[in-house]
């Protein structure tokens, strides 16, 4: 009979405790005692097995030697060799920032982690970056620069259970992340759930209250928050004058927001706003926890600071029962981008422009610290330059689809169509990889061990539980054998999952997020490890900042922000506001979801919501198709008539192909810190699919 292996579902960074039983072909999926999850699963983790023998697994190397030509299948030699080559060629005639190198925050650790070293190390350039900065990095920017250390939950999951109050803002958790439900039900039930989402959301529905701002508003009504705590007299006088710095310049601009300028702005009633507030400043227990509602725009780390703000005003961050955090999307969104996959860090969640940071990574890796490269494009801003002018003319690419996932989608396949080499290692063809010169087919999740960190800062071991199709390699295996043509020692890239944690770990030690005294062997035993855990006898970190914050001084940091808008206004041509996001039975670009038949049969295609008076004025009715166009392009969907949405809002959800991409539309404007584009707010305009003006 086969064994049940303890295993992690292979989506979101909930990462929820499953068991995984071999069979023929492929394997079951069983439930789990598991804190997190508590042994429930969402549709997608019941059905994750599909994903080990989809029907268009790739099972061999594929190569295209002149554009124009199909993909055929190649021996693994000959496409490795191909790729170094043209890497060694292009290099020789342009430079090391010839090669580009675009990661995922669904890799492993040890994959993130080899990955920015293969990058600096054997292609010695500095243009690496991954679509984690597509979801994490305003939030990630704005945490290090109130907390100094970013972890989206600086606390267990389960500590949500006692809450009496929790405000979710944009943070659709009930189609999102389905089990962690289960964690605010006590909340929910007294009448302590707070939603901030411009959509009545599936979790929107089950919220005491739900505030429905105009998009790319949120940081008014944060601010107008702010200006009700202190004003309404709830302001923690006394945890901010022992716990933080700043607060008089964040009151400086909070004070010119009151709840009816709030509302002017946002459409939220100032008093629903002031409702809010005093349900949270009457909570023994409160949590205020962000998501990518909030955080994908161009001014996303202000918005993150406001909230932040309106969180140490209340006394909630390090304070045990109560807190502030944010929920890390992809499923190793944190380790993903701790470890030196971004283009400004190094592994540890070290910065690259620090010459300490440098120099120990350096020794860690037996190069001299002036041989790594300073800090390249980030994500949006490489893709862009991609074959044009001075950019990279070539890219690889590991565990992403920028094809669907990128903002300005035709954009980036046009650049991506332009590169002389693409090179894509995936375990099915997605839309990205149909484009490439070199498709390299990887092992996936139960086939392989390794790490991951989930939003709460654990690090937990996935096992082996299935051997990987004949013809597949693991990502290290691939990074390793290319590392080796391209004249590095072969000891450099080890391909051993353990080896390359034990060696990450010590390139992490004394960093922001050291991993140094984590090891498998201490997870194979079943430790419950958290990071920071700096040697092999620290127990780990799961609560941060109970007794102080990761600045020299101990304080938080108020931050003084003030609202600036969304970089693209409605108007005459474009009067709506179109905003994106996950349904229920998808996942990020869907090259997974869309390939398992019961998830395709639940939501086979995209679609607009619009409210019914606005589809009227466009000449729409619910089931037409419509265009719905920015100034980027035009995505064509069928309408859904949703009566509760804004009059001036449609939501589309991103996980779809073609002309069926939502970000078709979307505008990359960059938040100047984070580089975050603004995936949540665009003008557009609707129309019937066959041109006809109303």
């Amino acid at each position: 009979m086969n064994t049940a292996v303890a295993a992690h579902c292979p989506y979101c960074a909930l990462q929820c405790g499953m068991t995984l039983t071999p069979r023929e072909p492929g394997a079951l999926v069983g439930p789990r005692d598991f804190p997190v999850n508590e042994g429930a699963l969402c549709q997608k983790g019941w059905t994750a097995a599909s994903l080990l023998d989809t029907p268009d697994r790739l099972r061999e190397p594929l190569v295209r030697r002149r554009r124009g030509e199909p993909l055929r299948p190649a021996g693994w030699d000959e496409a490795l060799d191909l790729v170094a080559g043209r890497i060694r060629e292009l290099q020789d005639r342009h430079g090391p920032d010839a090669v580009a190198v675009f990661g995922g925050g669904g890799l492993t650790n040890e994959k993130a982690y080899l990955l920015g070293k293969f990058a600096r190390v054997a292609l010695r350039t500095s243009q690496i970056d991954y679509n984690g900065r597509f979801c994490m990095s305003s939030a990630a920017a704005a945490g290090t620069r109130a907390f100094g250390l970013d972890r989206g939950l600086p606390f267990p999951v389960t500590d949500l259970r006692d809450a009496d109050v929790i405000m979710l803002v944009g943070a659709n958790v009930a189609e999102t992340m389905p089990p962690l439900v289960r964690h605010l039900r006590r909340a929910r039930d007294r009448g302590g759930l707070i939603v901030v989402d411009p959509r009545r959301t599936a979790t929107a529905e089950q919220a005491a209250l739900h505030l429905a701002p105009r998009p790319g508003t949120d940081l008014a009504l944060a601010l107008g928050m702010l200006h009700a705590v202190v004003a309404g007299g709830h302001l923690r006088r006394d945890y901010a004058d022992a716990r933080t710095t700043g607060l008089a310049q964040a009151w400086r601009i909070a004070a010119r927001w009151r709840p009816e300028e709030a509302e002017r702005v946002t459409g939220v009633a100032g008093a629903c706003l002031r409702d809010a507030v005093e349900l949270l400043a009457g909570a023994r227990n409160a949590y205020l926890l962000t998501g990518r509602g909030t955080e994908q725009h161009s001014s996303g780390v202000d918005t993150v600071s406001g909230w932040i703000n309106l969180a140490l005003a209340l006394g909630l961050p390090g304070r045990a029962g109560s807190g502030y955090g944010c929920l890390t999307g992809q499923g190793n969104g944190q380790g993903g981008r701790e470890h030196g996959q971004k283009a400004d860090q190094l592994p540890g969640y070290r910065r690259l422009d620090d010459e300490a940071a440098r120099r120990h990574v350096a020794a860690v890796w037996g190069v001299a610290p002036e041989e790594l490269p300073a800090a390249g494009r980030s994500a949006y801003e490489l893709l862009d330059a991609l074959g044009a002018g001075t950019g990279p003319r070539a890219l690889l690419v590991f565990g992403s689809n920028p094809v669907v996932s990128a903002p300005r989608a035709g954009h980036v396949a046009r650049r991506l169509a332009a590169l002389d080499l693409l090179v894509v290692a995936d375990t099915v063809p997605s839309e990205t990889a149909r484009l490439a010169d070199v498709v390299l087919p990887v092992t996936q999740w139960a086939e392989e061990d390794g790490t991951m960190t989930n939003l709460e800062g654990r690090v937990l071991l996935r096992r082996r539980a299935l051997s990987p199709p004949q013809g597949t390699r693991t990502d290290l295996t691939v990074l390793r054998e290319l590392a080796v043509r391209l004249g590095q020692p072969a000891s450099r890239f080890p391909d051993d999952p353990e080896e390359v944690f034990d060696e990450l770990g010590r390139a992490s030690a004394g960093g922001p997020a050291d991993y140094a005294g984590i090891s498998h062997r201490r997870l194979r035993a079943g430790e419950v490890l958290h990071w920071p855990c700096p040697d092999r006898r620290h127990p780990g970190t799961p609560r941060l900042f109970l007794d102080r914050f990761a600045h020299a001084d101990g304080r938080a940091r108020f931050v003084p922000v003030d609202h600036r808008g969304p970089a693209e206004r409605p108007d005459p041509d474009y009067p709506l506001i179109a905003t994106t996001g996950r349904i229920l039975a998808h996942y990020q670009s869907g090259a997974q979801t869309r390939r398992v038949a019961d998830l395709l049969r639940a939501a086979p295609a995209a679609y607009v919501e619009v409210h019914p008076d606005t589809a009227r004025r466009a000449g729409l009715a619910d089931g037409d198709r419509a265009r719905v166009v920015s100034r980027r392009g035009t995505v064509e969907v069928e309408v859904r008539c949703v009566p509760t949405i804004r009059l001036d809002t449609v939501f589309l959800p991103f996980h779809f192909p073609g002309d069926e991409r939502a970000n078709l539309i979307s505008n990359p404007a960059l938040d100047p810190t984070s580089g975050m584009p603004e995936f949540k707010a665009c003008a557009v305009r609707l129309a019937p699919a066959n041109g006809e003006r109303p």
